[in-house]
C-alpha cells in the first residue's frame, strides 16, 4: 500500500477513534440540515412577525408587559432565570416586531452560510425569547422541537459525532414519544384503530385535500391508523440499527410526513421532521439523490489531542449525558405516568424555560366532534354582526384553506377552547380586546364588523361542524354541514363595562 493511502487510512481511523469529528461521511448531511434549519427558522420568525402585535403586543390579547409584571411579582430577582427572554430590556410593539424581523435576517445568514455559528446562537436566543413571552400562542411542540434542534445545531459546526447521535435521539424521541403517548393515553380512537375516521374532519385547520381523504372507505382509514402506530412506535428503533435499516426508517418516516403535509395544515413541524431524517443517512447515500459537492472542511489531525480538543470532547460528552438522562426521565414519566425522584423532577421543571430538552406527544387523544365558536358583536344588544376568522371553518361553502407552512396562531388556538378549560383565560382576554376595538387584534381576523364604534356586547355561540358527503356537496356546493348547539356556556358572552 502506498504511503499516501496509508496516511489517509490512518487519518480516518484516528478521527474515528477520537470520536468527536464528523468527517466526510457527514459533511453533506450537516450542510443540508443547516440550510433546511435556516429555512424553517425563517418561516417561523416571518409567520410570527405578522401576528405578534395582535397576540402579545401593547394592545394585544395577552400583552408581554402584563406577563413580565406578574413574573416579577412572583419570582423577584430570579425572574431572569425563570423566564429567560431579551424582552426584559424592552417589549413595546416596535421591539417585538424588530426581534422577529431580526430573526428573519439571521435565518438568511444560516441559509447562505454567513457567520454561521453566531447566527445559530442568535436565532436560538431570539426564538427562545419569543417562546417565553408569547405564552399559549407559542407553547406548541413544534416550537419546542425547533428550539431543541436549533440548540444542537449550534454545536454541529464543531463536527462532533456526538451531535449526530443526539440528533438521531431527538428524532427518535419525537416519533416514539408521539406513538407511545397514543397508547398510554388509553384513547379508544387509537386502540380501536378509528382515529383517522374523524381526524381529517376534526383537525385544527383542515386543508382542501382533507375533505377528499375523509371520504375514503373505513377499511383504508383503519389501515392508515395502524400504519401510523407502526411507524411511530416500532420504526424509531430502526434508527439505531445498521446503515440500511436506518435508511428504511428514514424513508418510512419521510413518506408519512409527506402524507401529513398533503392532508393537513401543520405548519412546519413535518418539514423539520423530514430535515431531522437526514441524520439517518450519510454522504455516500445522499450523493445519489443530491448532486451537490461540498468541500470537506479543512482540519488538522495530530497524533495527540490538544487540551482544547479534550476539553471540547469532555463538554460535549457531559451535555450529551445530561440530555440523555433528562430524555429518559421524560420517557419514563410518559410511559409509566409516575413522577421521577424529586431532584431530577426539579431539574426537568427548571429546564422547561430553556427548551433544550422536550417531551413530545402529538395528538395522544383524538376528539370525535368538531365544535366551532362563532363570535358576534352588538352595540345596542339587538343587531348582531359576526366576526370571521381568516382560516378556520366559517361559511359552509368556503373551501378549507391551504395554510402551511404559515401558522395562524389565533385560528389554531380557537380549536382548543372547547376542549380544555385552561384555554378559557386567554379566550376571555380575546373577547375583551374585541370590546376595546383593538386594531392589532382585529388585524388577526378576516373582517372588521365595527370599524368606527366599538361593540358593547360580544356573544359566543357553539356549532357542530361536519364535512358534507359527496352527494350533499354536489347538491349544495357546501364543504361543511353546521348544527347549532346554543350559547357556549363557559363564556356565553361578555359586556364592556363603562
Amino acid at each position: 500500500m502506498s504511503s499516501g493511502k496509508l496516511t489517509e487510512k490512518y487519518r480516518i481511523a484516528a478521527e474515528s477513534v477520537r470520536g468527536w469529528v464528523v468527517y466526510r461521511d457527514y459533511e453533506l448531511v450537516s450542510w443540508l440540515f443547516l440550510r433546511a434549519l435556516g429555512l424553517i427558522y425563517l418561516i417561523a420568525f416571518a409567520s410570527l412577525m405578522v401576528q405578534i402585535k395582535g397576540l402579545v403586543g401593547e394592545q394585544g390579547i395577552m400583552p408581554v408587559g402584563s406577563l413580565l409584571e406578574y413574573v416579577t411579582s412572583v419570582t423577584g430577582s430570579e425572574r431572569y432565570f425563570v423566564l429567560p427572554t431579551i424582552f426584559w430590556l424592552a417589549h413595546n410593539n416596535l421591539v417585538l416586531v424588530g426581534v422577529a424581523l431580526y430573526g428573519c435576517v439571521v435565518s438568511l445568514q444560516i441559509i447562505f452560510n454567513r457567520w454561521l455559528q453566531p447566527a445559530l446562537i442568535i436565532a436560538f436566543v431570539l426564538y427562545l425569547s419569543l417562546y417565553n413571552v408569547c405564552q399559549p400562542f407559542l407553547h406548541f411542540q413544534w416550537d419546542g422541537l425547533l428550539l431543541e434542534a436549533g440548540f444542537l445545531a449550534i454545536f454541529l459546526g464543531s463536527r462532533s459525532s456526538i451531535i449526530i447521535w443526539l440528533f438521531r435521539v431527538l428524532l427518535f424521541k419525537l416519533r416514539f414519544m408521539s406513538g407511545l403517548s397514543k397508547l398510554t393515553s388509553g384513547d379508544a380512537q387509537w386502540s380501536g384503530l378509528t382515529a383517522l375516521n374523524t381526524y381529517f374532519e376534526v383537525q385544527p385547520l383542515p386543508n382542501p385535500l382533507a375533505w377528499y381523504v375523509h371520504q375514503l372507505p373505513e377499511l383504508v382509514l383503519r389501515a392508515g391508523t395502524a400504519a401510523t402506530l407502526f411507524i411511530e412506535i416500532l420504526v424509531p428503533f430502526m434508527m439505531f440499527m445498521p446503515r440500511r435499516w436506518r435508511f428504511v426508517a428514514a424513508w418510512l418516516t419521510i413518506l408519512w410526513q409527506v402524507l401529513i403535509i398533503l392532508t393537513s395544515n401543520h405548519n412546519w413541524i413535518n418539514l423539520l421532521t423530514i430535515a431531522l431524517c437526514l441524520f439517518l443517512f450519510d454522504d455516500r447515500a445522499l450523493r445519489r439523490v443530491v448532486p451537490i459537492n461540498i468541500e470537506p472542511a479543512q482540519m488538522t489531525v495530530a497524533i495527540k489531542d490538544s487540551l482544547a480538543t479534550k476539553l471540547r470532547t469532555l463538554l460535549l460528552s457531559a451535555m450529551a449525558l445530561f440530555i440523555l438522562v433528562i430524555s429518559f426521565a421524560e420517557l419514563w414519566i410518559l410511559s409509566t405516568r409516575t413522577a421521577v425522584f424529586e431532584p431530577l423532577g426539579t431539574v426537568i421543571d427548571y429546564m422547561e424555560s430553556y427548551r433544550v430538552v422536550n417531551k413530545y406527544h402529538v395528538f395522544p387523544t383524538m376528539t370525535t366532534e368538531r365544535i366551532e365558536l362563532e363570535l358576534s358583536g352588538s352595540i345596542e344588544g339587538e343587531t348582531w354582526k359576526v366576526y370571521r376568522f381568516k382560516y378556520k371553518p366559517g361559511d359552509l361553502d368556503q373551501r378549507p384553506r391551504l395554510v402551511m407552512p404559515h401558522q395562524p396562531r389565533l385560528d389554531w388556538q380557537m380549536w382548543f377552547v372547547t376542549l380544555r378549560p385552561k384555554h378559557l383565560p386567554w379566550f376571555e382576554e380575546f373577547l375583551y380586546a374585541l370590546l376595546d376595538n383593538s386594531p392589532h387584534v382585529k388585524d388577526l381576523l378576516a373582517n372588521d364588523p365595527f370599524p368606527d364604534e366599538a361593540p358593547r356586547y360580544i356573544r359566543v355561540d357553539a356549532y357542530k361542524y361536519t364535512f358534507t358527503t359527496p352527494e350533499q356537496r354536489e347538491q349544495t356546493g357546501n364543504w361543511w354541514n353546521k348544527e347549532a348547539l346554543g350559547p357556549f356556556l363557559p363564556l356565553p358572552g361578555v359586556m364592556r363595562s363603562e
